[in-house]
């Protein structure tokens, strides 16, 4: 492992246990009987976590916690990065990146958030880490990134014709040149064309939905080359939730066999912000299914339009079980 190559640690994810068929929300999104048939036909949709009686902090906060607890020395937490989708998520006088941290006992430590690239600002947040970690340059400091939000208003849970978004978080436990998942490469690519997302005049809406799958095969293409690597080299493509359909085109644009992305969570879970990435790594690795030495691509969009893509290669020990 080269010594200044970023690492995660550890990797924690959580959901609310209140299970939320996507017909149940008919009432909430306003959606008919043909919507609701897209969702679950089409975009293989079948419920999502979803808990209104739970605060911003009762979701986000476990899986962040549970780093915190089994770190031997917290104190060497320098950076917590809140990685968020939804721009307002607490009124203006609370700062969410600093209330986690205080929650978590890290008053020591550097708090902000990250949340321009949307659903993609997990990655782009865990790369924003490394870049801090190595200009520190002693490698014993770590950064802390926290994902997860809820959908408490229809506007937020609902893209339309899209995607349903559910409850979910996670943490990663960033260092450089430590145990863990290395990681490999990391490629991004905005299109500023489409940067009104959910306000895209229709066609605009029309041209993004024609170049998603291309361009995010692109991205997935161009950070394997960044690794060193070749399709064939990857194991498994762990992506974002948004749907099956979108999956299905993308796939067709890679070329490769369907069973090489993992899609068995968007049924259970859904689009869940910028969690999706490391909650399906914490799936995995639960399931055994990540092997030592084997290489992984996350990948993900943020409305916007920001492609993001970053090859792990999985260490074995680290990452733990969510």
């Amino acid at each position: 492992m080269r010594p200044s190559a970023t690492t995660l640690e550890r990797i924690e994810s959580f959901a609310p246990e209140r299970r939320v068929p996507v017909e149940d929300l008919a009432e909430r999104l306003g959606l008919n009987r043909s919507k609701i048939r897209l969702f679950k036909r089409v975009h293989g949709l079948g419920e999502i976590r979803f808990d209104p009686e739970m605060g911003l902090f009762d979701v986000v906060l476990p899986a962040a916690r549970r780093i915190v607890e089994a770190e031997a020395d917290p104190a060497r937490i320098r950076y917590v990065i809140f990685a968020h989708t939804t721009q307002a998520l607490t009124p203006p006088h609370v700062d969410a990146a600093r209330e986690i941290r205080d929650r978590l006992g890290l008053r020591h430590a550097e708090a902000f958030a990250i949340s321009q690239q949307n659903c993609a600002s997990g990655m782009a947040a865990v790369d924003v880490a490394a870049e801090l970690l190595r200009a520190e340059g002693d490698g014993t400091t770590r950064a802390l990134v926290v994902t997860g939000e809820q959908a408490f208003s229809p506007k937020v849970q609902l893209i339309a014709d899209t995607a349903i978004m559910g409850d979910v978080a996670a943490a990663c436990l960033v260092g450089v040149g430590g145990p863990g998942e290395q990681v490999r490469s990391y490629v991004t690519r905005t299109l500023g064309d489409f940067s009104a997302s959910m306000l895209l005049d229709e066609e605009r809406n029309l041209r993004f939905g024609k170049v998603y799958a291309p361009v995010l095969a692109e991205v997935v293409r161009e950070a394997v080359a960044g690794a060193g690597l070749e399709l064939p080299d990857i194991d498994l493509v762990i992506p974002h939730n948004v749907n099956m359909q979108s999956w299905r085109q993308t796939i067709g644009e890679l070329g490769i066999e369907r069973e090489r992305v993992f899609l068995d969570n968007i049924a259970r879970f859904s689009h869940c912000f910028a969690s999706d990435v490391f909650h399906n790594h914490s799936t995995l690795r639960a399931q055994g299914r990540l092997v030592p030495g084997r290489h992984y691509v996350f990948a993900t969009v943020g409305l916007g339009a920001t492609f993001a893509a970053m090859v792990i290669t999985h260490q074995g020990d680290g990452a733990s079980n969510a």
